[in-house]
């Protein structure tokens, strides 16, 4: 088994692991760049990869990309991603702040690939961490195993690779190639023939399952789709320029302080402006498509609100969806050959987490305000989540509008934690140990 040893170890290359190779390349502390790796399991560089659309926005301002709120000036800022390809002039045009998700996507490859320090190993898939001690019992580092069998030691680990997909119970044990998450959804339906009509069910209220109901009409242009909600019907997200200042970087610290009854309300109060809804845009373009589809006479799509599933079974080639009425209580079958699930994420910590938490023996789960995960004792390592902090540190924890501020954050923490072992008399292993990584001709790290 093969075992590499790096100072620092981030587990996914998405926007929050992202914007943190960026504050550790311009930061420049003493040497951490370089010796710090960054692994992601997909083969690419991507964002929202399930739901990478032509037409779908990203819903946050471009100058809420990786670095703009905590170093305008960065060469990784995202106008000068868009200069550099060509393309500034066109955006300015546009007049909107919000780019396509293909644009935000099309950023994160071009900084991940002009980092000059940080190395990202793509196709690489972390199955599980555990800790590491010395003979006293004394934690001194991480083991991050990988589906190909070997090993990456290090001091510090942050894991940024986001929340589990959430699959109801009741779908639970289908056949795969029937039941489609939405973030496989782009990738999953390529392998569908276009020109069959099959019976869809797309299930969930929001954004995901508004994004998959509108795809279908590309992708599946004969199918028959009934869309599947709970709610009445649906709803725009509830966005304005007052709640909007909840999700500025600066409001982490007021939500981090704030009285465990203050951030339940906030939070509650806060949810329709990010969960359980639909962009307004989509929202319209939708309602003007299912007009015109009336207008023709069309019956290819319809919304089935205030309806529960409450059992799904495979009969042959079907998924036979068990319905209940929330408004009369009767019972229904509906017979579909597929069934795309837009019904979001788990939103306990991630089984990836809840794995290393286990092993460590701590009895919670919860962060500093800097992000480091709390340990219950002295120790020579440090690990930091990133994007699974929603209950300490607001609603925008998961989302682009702190990315810069809070990779600022956890590499200023690093800062200290290295400076406080040193003051201990604790002396970090030399470089030469560190980088025990080799490099390919092309920078990549081999597998």
């Amino acid at each position: 088994m093969t075992n590499h040893e790096v100072e620092l170890l981030a587990v996914g290359a998405g926007p929050a692991n992202l914007a943190l190779a960026v504050a550790l390349e311009e930061l420049g502390i003493d040497g951490l760049a370089e010796n710090s790796l960054f692994i992601e399991r997909g083969e690419s560089v991507e964002w929202q990869r399930g739901l990478l659309l032509p037409w779908t926005k990203s819903q946050v301002a471009f100058a809420k990309d990786l670095v703009t709120l905590r170093n305008p000036r960065s060469k990784f800022t995202f106008l000068n991603y868009l200069r550099s390809v060509g393309r500034l002039d066109d955006f300015i045009n546009m007049g909107s702040f919000t780019p396509y998700r293909v644009e935000v996507s099309g950023y994160l490859r071009w900084v991940s690939e002009s980092l000059q320090k940080v190395r990202i190993r793509l196709g690489c898939d972390c199955t599980s961490i555990e800790p590491v001690r010395n003979p006293a019992g004394a934690l001194t580092g991480w083991l991050t195993r990988l589906a190909d069998g070997s090993t990456i030691s290090s001091r510090y680990l942050v894991i940024g690779a986001g929340r589990d997909p959430y699959v109801p119970a009741e779908f639970a044990g289908l056949p795969a190639e029937r039941v489609i998450h939405s973030t496989q959804y782009r990738t999953r339906v390529a392998q569908l023939d276009k020109d069959r009509p099959y019976r869809v069910a797309v299930v969930g209220a929001a954004q995901s399952a508004a994004e998959m109901f509108r795809a279908t009409q590309i992708d599946l242009p004969n199918s028959d789709v009934s869309w599947v909600m709970r709610s009445i019907g649906l709803r725009a997200y509830d966005t304005n320029k007052f709640t909007n200042e909840l999700y500025y970087p600066s409001f982490i610290d007021k939500f981090y302080e704030a009285r465990p009854e203050g951030k339940e309300q906030i939070l509650r109060e806060m949810h329709l402006t990010n969960y359980s809804g639909v962009e307004s845009d989509l929202l319209q373009e939708l309602y003007t498509s299912m007009y015109l589809d009336r207008l023709a006479g069309i019956d290819q799509r319809r919304l089935v609100p205030m309806t529960d599933i409450v059992g799904a079974r495979a009969e042959g080639d079907e998924i036979v969806l068990e319905l209940s009425d929330r408004k009369t209580g009767t019972g229904s079958e509906l017979r579909r050959d597929v069934v795309l699930l837009g019904t979001g994420f788990v939103r306990e910590m991630p089984r990836l987490v809840r794995g290393l938490s286990d092993a460590i023996g701590l009895d919670g789960i919860e962060v500093n305000r800097q992000y480091r995960l709390q340990l219950d004792e002295p120790s020579d390592a440090a690990c930091y989540l990133q994007g699974v902090n929603e209950a300490t540190h607001g609603i925008a924890d998961s989302l682009l509008s702190v990315l810069g501020n809070r990779a600022g954050d956890i590499a200023q923490d690093i800062v200290a934690h290295r400076a406080g072992r040193r003051t201990n008399g604790v002396h970090r292993p030399s470089a030469e140990r560190l980088t025990t990584v080799p490099l390919s001709a092309d920078g990549a790290v081999p597998a």
